[in-house]
């Protein structure tokens, strides 16, 4: 048996490539169906195994990549332009994760040719006081002032590498940045 409830499969019907959820498998001596729920005219059907397909993984790539695909197919280039090393508007980080290794030159094509999703960025508290109320909170006019590491609508706490590196003295804030995810476990 290759799928289990739950899974997420391809298969085509009426010619057409679809996608669906394995909500009940029924298993014979001579085979095993899959009943699948997917949206569509039926909305479910029941297919036997040598039908269905894994779904191929989503690509991701960290935000960066994903903006300079989209600048350069706005611009109207193709994928060979867009990779190419001698570009001279080519963003220095575009350029580094490019040349850092030929896996990240593969990575880049796949997107451009067969889509992605855009990583998560882990983000980051800046802690300048060892003390609940010692988080650098940023004002939406960029005043910055020491608090709570609560979100606000006029504050934000939560910060990526990119936005605190960024920052007058952000190199110092950086080295003060403690993970969301850990400071939120300890709570």
């Amino acid at each position: 048996m290759r799928f289990k409830e739950g899974d997420k499969v391809e298969f085509i019907w009426i010619g057409e490539l679809k996608q669906g959820v394995v909500t009940e498998i029924e298993e014979t001596e001579n085979a095993i169906s899959y009943q699948i729920k997917y949206s569509g005219e039926m909305g479910m059907t029941w297919l036997d195994e040598r039908d269905l397909l894994s779904p191929a993984p989503v690509l991701k790539v960290p935000q960066f990549v994903a903006d300079w695909i989209s600048r350069r197919r706005q611009e109207g280039y193709n994928l060979i332009w867009s990779i190419s090393y001698e570009n001279n508007d080519m963003p220095d980080e575009m350029y580094e994760w490019l040349t850092s290794t030929a896996d990240n030159q593969e990575l880049f094509a796949r997107a451009w040719l067969d889509g992605y999703e855009v990583e998560k960025e882990p983000l980051y508290y800046v802690q300048l006081i060892d003390h609940a109320t010692g988080y650098l909170n940023v004002h939406y006019d960029n005043q910055k002032l020491v608090g709570s590491n609560d979100e606000a609508s006029e504050y934000k706490t939560q910060f990526t590498e990119s936005e605190i590196k960024a920052m007058n003295k952000g190199e110092a804030y950086w080295l003060l940045r403690k993970p969301v995810k850990e400071v939120e476990g300890e709570a």
